[in-house]
């Protein structure tokens, strides 16, 4: 008796190690297929095989021996795991960490044809609200979803924030959750209300932008502490979103990652702006506080914005992830990898990193 519950925490720590070790391989792809899309000079028209190391490290493999592939790129069909990884996920018990990973991610890396493409995330309570009145938000939704956040951060170009989220949050905006690049941080503050003492103008972490109303910017001035001042033109209700775009995707940043708040998030959403939109929803009433998305008023159900809809459990947590935009091909038969040029990785390379804390 005694040897037989040695042997299964054996097992059990052993499972747990090899899951541990196929997500973190799953994650090196996932960023590596993120960095293929941004890369303008991929071909689209032929597959590309993947596979990655116990240590994270990607490399190529011939399309046509896809045994040997944990992850594929199918013209027409886009990504795909191999069948690498779907032979280890057929020996796990409890659900594969590796595939839940991919179809959470892998559509998120997706080549996107148009100038900017900008996906939002609001944790929300579960009757509605971001935060307390008072703006305390720390935090809604637990540490998966936080995790969660990191991940989207490190396959961004940018990462954006409104004026209150600042104010509120102070926060760092970084991937110290996960590995991966940080992205360009961006904040909107119209009116240039927030201290150039803030935590992520002066921490010097990642580059850090600060878009404001250009006739708010001094001649000569270009920083405030020590993030580049950006002028953009304000309409009735802000900053013009489209010149915010336009003005980020000329120095490359085209895949933009909202992360708050809600009054900018609901902008995007209703300028038209989004192509996705993740809500996770935690099991959290607060009562009263600040809202999450607002749009104007919709006087039938039959008009009501009803996307597309992913879920995925996050610890306690509900992520909903939207689809607003119907550019994604349908999926077509598999193309035949055998004799056709492989895509080429770059020499970089992306290797695992120790996890830190939350705090």
């Amino acid at each position: 008796m005694i040897r037989s519950k040695i042997t299964q925490r054996e097992g059990s720590k052993s499972q747990s190690h090899r899951q541990d070790t196929d997500a973190a391989r799953t994650w090196s792809l996932i960023l590596s297929a993120a960095r293929l899309a941004r890369n303008a000079a991929w071909s689209l028209d032929h597959p590309l095989a993947l596979r990655a190391d116990p240590d994270g490290r990607v490399s190529t493999v011939d399309p046509a021996h896809r045994s040997l592939a944990d992850l594929l790129w199918l013209p027409h069909t886009g990504w795909r795991p191999g069948n690498r990884t779907r032979d280890r996920a057929e020996d796990c018990q409890g659900g594969d960490p590796a595939l839940a990973l991919f179809d959470l991610y892998l559509p998120l890396c997706r080549p996107h044809p148009g100038p900017a493409e900008v996906i939002a995330h609001l944790g929300q309570s579960i009757d509605g609200f971001i935060a307390t009145a008072d703006g305390d938000a720390r935090f809604v939704t637990g540490e998966a979803n936080i995790r969660h956040l990191h991940r989207m951060r490190a396959l961004s170009d940018a990462v954006l924030v409104g004026a209150e989220t600042v104010a509120a949050d102070d926060p760092r905006l970084t991937t110290r959750l996960v590995p991966g690049p940080n992205a360009v941080r961006v904040v909107l503050d119209p009116r240039r209300r927030l201290s150039s003492e803030r935590h992520l103008f002066i921490d010097g972490e990642a580059e850090t932008l600060l878009c404001c109303d250009r006739d708010r910017i001094r001649p000569g001035e270009k920083h405030h502490g020590r993030a580049e001042l950006i002028g953009v033109p304000v309409v009735s209700d802000g900053l013009d979103l489209e010149a915010v775009l336009n003005t980020l995707a000329e120095r490359g940043l085209r895949r933009i990652f909202i992360e708050g708040g809600g009054a900018t998030v609901s902008r995007f959403l209703q300028a038209g702006r989004l192509s996705r939109l993740q809500i996770a929803v935690a099991p959290l009433v607060i009562g009263s506080g600040r809202p999450g998305v607002q749009l104007p008023p919709t006087q039938r159900l039959a008009d009501a914005l009803r996307p597309a809809t992913r879920l995925f459990r996050m610890g306690e947590d509900v992520l909903y992830d939207f689809e607003l935009t119907s550019e994604s091909p349908a999926p077509a038969p598999e193309d035949s990898a055998a004799e056709v040029p492989r895509n080429a990785l770059d020499d970089e390379t992306i290797t695992r990193s120790e996890l830190s804390r939350i705090r």
